[in-house]
């Protein structure tokens, strides 16, 4: 049998005071109706909850609430663990607001919303070159796979970033599956680059953008045969290609985007 657990939860200090004003504890991060939920899955529900702050300012948090957990660890600890990871590597990611469980073993994870970023591929889609970020995004891809580290997600809306005219500003979202490397880094690491590569193949992104990419990411890590990674990368990238495709025409509206801040 496992030991009962008791609810808990643990908030930055930065915002201990917004979440003492709202009264907001464990217990409400699931039951309170300001927790809005968007996205509901077997492993996980995605909501936002908007607060308002003393001075009449709005500050929006993303919670990921998931099910009551069987092992010693809940997903929620996994998360946390994976988004220090990011920031012990100095790799640019969201910032962490809090964490915690309930007695049922239900736990959740609380993140700020990246206000004034935006998902790259959306970027891409209302104009803006993917000459823009090209480079962020492969040096953002190099230091991740330099770290030891490899993501199982990275496809280009996970790289979310805040354009202005003379910089771009990029942090790597969705930390849930970030992992150690291992031994099986280069299978690891090809899977993530197939899927960034695959995530362009319907934006106006070209071919000799993709390659430039890689160029930049295979200088960033000092590697020296870019053609046979780009041969590995295609074909990842074509079999990534065929399972969408079945999991498209069996889940046709398994893409849901997150509601805008109103």
């Amino acid at each position: 049998m496992t030991a009962a657990l008791h609810n808990s939860m643990h908030v930055a200090p930065k915002y201990q005071p917004i979440f003492r004003e709202a009264g907001l504890d464990a217990d409400a991060i699931f039951n309170s109706p300001d927790v809005k939920p968007w996205r509901t899955l077997k492993d996980r529900e995605n909501c936002t909850l908007d607060v308002t702050r003393p001075d009449g300012s709005t500050i929006r948090f993303h919670i990921k609430r998931f099910p009551p957990f069987r092992s010693m660890g809940s997903p929620a600890d996994q998360e946390v663990n994976a988004l220090r990871s990011l920031e012990l590597e100095d790799i640019p990611t969201v910032p962490l607001v809090g964490w915690g469980k309930l007695g049922d073993r239900r736990s959740f994870v609380i993140t700020e919303d990246l206000a004034g970023y935006e998902a790259a591929d959306k970027l891409i889609e209302s104009g803006v070159s993917f000459d823009r970020l090209l480079e962020p995004t492969a040096d953002l891809a190099a230091r991740l796979h330099s770290a030891g580290l490899h993501h199982c997600d990275l496809y280009l809306c996970h790289f979310f970033a805040r354009v202005s005219e003379d910089r771009v500003d990029m942090r790597l979202i969705d930390a849930t599956r970030i992992a150690r490397l291992g031994l099986l880094a280069r299978r690891w690491i090809i899977k993530d680059l197939a899927q960034f590569w695959y995530s362009t193949l319907n934006l106006n992104v070209t071919q000799s953008q993709r390659m430039a990419w890689l160029d930049r990411y295979a200088a960033n890590r000092k590697l020296e045969s870019v053609v046979k990674l780009q041969r590995a990368i295609q074909k990842k990238s074509n079999w990534i290609a065929r399972h969408d495709a079945q999991l498209r025409k069996k889940q046709p509206h398994r893409n849901v985007s997150i509601p805008p801040n109103e």
